[in-house]
């Protein structure tokens, strides 16, 4: 007769967990590589480093970005080594489920988190001069992406896994493919909202217009664009600069 230990960790897929998140490092690491050989990115990651320079020698960043870096890793591996293996299999899906899955995810994520930053975090209570630190970036550059109170980094990630955590609930357990590809399409949308994208050619412009949205919402705490994947929720209610 099985214990309820036995089947509770019947369903703890903890290889397929750590199978992820190498391929999310794997495929971050070769993604820059081979973006960064495009000489266009490559001057406007020159760029984002310049400036990035100059932010770092102010006394107010290192700290602050090394408490979120900090929170953010304890975060991930809470993530990856006990929550995750709950909601990942190593099952063949078909296909077609990957990019759906993967789609209906972002977008519930982004609802809730476009509803956290407009009432919350851009509200009237303690939570604005949490989010306050983080808009100190008018002009934000490739580190403002890491510039943020770790109060808001835990906020953030909680509701991104909370969102995974749920859907899995919903949908099944995630095949590893959208895991993969989930985490690493969050983690870079999130990363590039804050660069420096001045390429308004093809085939770069949507690149540009992207981080130009985001900018937009940095040039003070009454402007618009508070979702974070896509637009939607912001022309949906009438939020969007």
């Amino acid at each position: 007769m099985e214990t309820l230990a036995t089947t509770i960790f019947s369903y703890y897929h903890w290889q397929a967990s750590l199978l992820a998140l190498g391929a999310i490092i794997m495929i971050t690491k070769l993604g820059k590589l081979l973006a960064f050989k495009v000489p266009a990115l490559a001057r406007m990651k020159r760029l984002n480093r310049e400036e990035d320079k100059l932010k770092l020698k102010k006394d107010k960043y290192p700290p602050m970005i090394k408490a979120s870096q900090k929170v953010g890793l304890y975060c991930n591996i809470v993530f990856f080594i006990f929550l995750l293996p709950f909601c990942i299999t190593l099952e063949a899906q078909p296909l077609w489920l990957i990019p759906l899955h993967i789609l209906a995810i972002l977008m519930v994520y982004d609802f809730f988190y476009y509803l956290m930053h407009r009432f919350w975090f851009h509200g009237d209570g303690a939570m604005r001069q949490v989010h306050a630190v983080h808009h100190q970036a008018r002009k934000p550059t490739y580190i403002d992406a890491h510039y943020v109170h770790p109060t808001e980094t835990f906020l953030g990630l909680a509701l991104f896994f909370s969102t995974i955590i749920g859907m899995s609930i919903l949908l099944g357990p995630l095949n590893i493919l959208t895991v993969v590809l989930l985490y690493t399409l969050y983690v870079q949308l999130n990363t590039i909202n804050h660069t420096h994208v001045d390429l308004p050619y093809f085939p770069f412009k949507t690149l540009s217009w992207i981080t130009a949205k985001h900018h937009r919402h940095h040039e003070n705490m009454q402007m618009g664009n508070y979702a974070s994947i896509s637009m939607i929720y912001d022309k949906l209610f009438g939020t969007f600069e």
